[in-house]
């Protein structure tokens, strides 16, 4: 592991610049199984019997 006390700026810079595209693709990853959950039970929802 690197030291962040020791790490350059550009370092750092990468780091976070990794930490975002992390951060980015689980939200978008989140979403899309939200958006598929809603679209495949929205189908089911007027075959209900009351």
């Amino acid at each position: 592991m690197s030291d962040p006390v020791r790490e350059s700026p550009d370092q750092a810079k990468a780091r976070r610049g990794r930490n975002i595209a992390l951060a980015l693709g689980l939200v978008l990853f989140i979403v899309l199984i939200f958006v598929v959950t809603i679209v495949r039970l929205g189908a089911n929802v007027t075959e209900r019997p009351f």
